[in-house]
């Protein structure tokens, strides 16, 4: 079935047709019909699917279809998301699909001046995506309003969870109405969503796509075993030999990430770094200059792992595993996105063996392992140029050092 034969709205198929989606991804799909009838709906599917569209449609046509103008009469939808890069992700998404229609989108979040956010607010807005801290801000001091929500979506469900967005999602209870749409996105689900999920709505249909490999089948992935001190040597090379392209390198805490962005800098590699302790503009910029292609290496914690739709990422880098295995599909899902190939490598020290068996038990099928033979390791640190120039500095001392004589012996 193509998007023009959907009973939407002209203004969402108009903005459809420009962006070139003819035909609905599996999620758009199978999630869009029951939206469109009003249907509670839980769906479950891999990263890079589209499930930011499979709402944003339905949503748009809905709100459009029933506005008389363009002045808003209170804010219609509310998107809950758990980060400042997806809430402005989703935005966009309902502004690019709804820039023909009457629908107005707006995103807050903290991190940033919220002025301009109350201004925007004030002005009126039809769908509102949140991060929760700066929407209860908001709400206590008067200047956002959900009693006339229609629909509550909580895109990255499990994310929010794992945050700790719980106490936030059934505070969020009080402040809406009890009949409304509820539809719940997530990459993955486990015992708690279900919970949740099924407290928040009714009679809810549950969609999901979960192929046995939740990796999705265009994304290349495996594991070199690499002890800790040297996995900087291998990301060198890797780089190195592949030239113009596009790197996301995951790493575990800010500190590594600031560390790995010097140890590349040693070495004459451009990169960029991004973690929370980083402001908010500073964090749009960043994500503005690697989407854009300006630096093709970016050092990120798991703030980036997900829901980020970076374009043209060619190879995901697990720097350091990540600790909660989930997230291991949230990172390789940045590559090979929709339908483009991507490529995924891990980097496991000892230290990570048990990180390892942990991720491979969630997949429910052993990482491929790139095999790494003696004299290539050797060749991998003695081609860095971090060795290089250790040892011309080295020498550098050396000479500068003065000469001492040797004393003569007495007899």
């Amino acid at each position: 079935m193509r998007f023009d034969q959907y009973d939407i709205s002209p203004e969402i198929k108009q903005s459809l047709e420009e962006l070139g989606f003819k035909r609905p991804t599996d999620i758009q799909y199978k999630a869009i019909p029951s939206i469109l009838k009003g249907e509670d709906v839980l769906a479950i599917a891999q990263t890079g699917t589209g499930k930011t569209a499979a709402f944003a449609i339905p949503i748009i046509h809905q709100i459009n279809a029933r506005k008389t103008s363009k002045r808003s009469d209170g804010i219609k939808c509310l998107v809950m998301v758990p980060t400042h890069e997806l809430a402005q992700q989703v935005n966009g998404v309902f502004n690019t699909l709804g820039k023909h229609s009457k629908v107005k989108s707006f995103a807050i979040f903290g991190g940033t001046q919220q002025d301009p956010q109350i201004t925007k607010l004030t002005k009126g807005i039809d769908v509102l995506v949140a991060t929760p801290g700066r929407m209860f801000d908001l709400i206590s001091q008067g200047y956002v309003k959900l009693n006339r929500v229609e629909t509550l979506i909580l895109d990255e469900a499990d994310h929010m969870l794992a945050l700790g967005f719980i106490k936030d999602i059934r505070d969020l209870l009080k402040h809406i109405p009890k009949y409304r749409q509820t539809l719940f996105f997530s990459a993955t689900i486990n015992d708690e969503i279900k919970k949740l999920a099924y407290s928040l709505v009714s009679n809810a249909i549950r969609i999901q796509l979960s192929p046995k490999d939740p990796v999705a089948k265009n994304i290349q992935h495996g594991v070199v075993f690499v002890e800790m001190d040297d996995k900087r040597f291998f990301l060198e090379r890797l780089i190195k030999e592949n030239e113009n392209t596009k790197f996301l390198v995951f790493v575990r805490t800010k500190v590594r990430a600031e560390r790995i962005l010097k140890a590349m800098a040693r070495v004459n590699i451009e990169a960029l770094s991004i973690h929370s302790d980083k402001e908010h503009a500073e964090r749009t910029a960043v994500m503005k200059q690697f989407r854009e292609g300006e630096v093709k290496l970016l050092i990120a914690t798991d703030v980036s792992a997900r829901g980020i739709d970076i374009p043209d990422v060619d190879y995901v880098v697990n720097y350091d595993l990540p600790d909660v295995a989930e997230n291991y599909v949230h990172r390789v899902g940045r590559t090979g996105r929709g339908t483009n190939k991507g490529n995924a490598i891990s980097f496991c020290s000892n230290e990570e063996k048990a990180m390892l068996e942990t991720i491979e038990s969630f997949l429910t099928k052993p990482i491929e392992v790139l095999e790494v033979s003696k004299s290539d390791h050797k060749q991998t640190l003695s081609l860095s140029s971090e060795i290089e120039n250790d040892w011309k500095k080295l020498m550098t001392e050396a000479q500068a050092e003065p000469v001492k004589k040797k004393k003569k012996r007495t007899k």
